[in-house]
């Protein structure tokens, strides 16, 4: 069947979480029913990473990822889903916080800024008794982190901010009759930076 490819080659570069040491990021990519993966690793886990001294008390890990796609129809455009854990005041390995976002839709090299959040249990007790134990509140699947149905109902907090390096190329886009051109790309992210402006109101 004819399609398209996209091959993503980059780094998860660094992260910036205040008050905190000793992190790692998990990974994973997500993508629709009509794409594939063809190469590369679909999950991966960095190594722990210390807060830096120099200043700007960054926490390093230039971990690579590469994947490729090959897809029929833009829905269910490639997501990257991030995951950052460390250890609590009693040695547990809690979550710093969750983030997602799509893969460029054009060919060039990107650099992307991703906020993190992290949920939040649903009543005071609960919020007591989770710090008492230990078990804070996390996502089981976290593929749902890059849909939209049943989002409304999480509470969640800010916290944090991971760094991401993309290097894209793309193949058998203008024979699909899909035009990634940059010019393209810039009037979606401003008519979607307009519609989440008017829906703030």
């Amino acid at each position: 069947m004819a399609g398209f490819l996209i091959s993503v080659i980059g780094e998860i570069e660094s992260a910036d979480f205040p008050g905190y040491d000793n992190i790692y990021c998990k990974y994973c990519f997500t993508c629709g029913t009509d794409w594939d993966i063809t190469s590369g690793l679909e999950e991966g886990i960095s190594q722990v990473a210390k807060r830096s001294d120099n200043g700007d008390e960054l926490f390093i890990w230039n971990f690579p990822i590469e994947i490729s796609f090959k897809g029929t129809n833009p829905h269910g455009w490639p997501q990257l889903i991030l995951s950052v854990f460390g250890l609590d005041v009693f040695g547990n390995d809690v979550v710093r916080g969750y983030g997602v976002c799509h893969v460029p839709m054009t060919a060039g090299k990107w650099k992307k800024s991703i906020p993190m959040f992290v949920p939040e249990s649903s009543s005071f007790l609960q919020k007591i008794t989770s710090w008492l134990t230990g078990r804070r509140p996390e996502f089981i699947d976290l593929r749902v982190l890059a849909q939209g149905e049943g989002r409304e109902v999480t509470q969640v907090r800010s916290q944090g901010k991971v760094y991401i390096n993309f290097n894209v190329m793309t193949k058998d886009f203008v024979s699909q009759g899909l035009d990634n051109s940059q010019h393209s790309n810039q009037m979606i992210q401003d008519l979607s930076q307009l519609y989440n402006s008017l829906t703030l109101y």
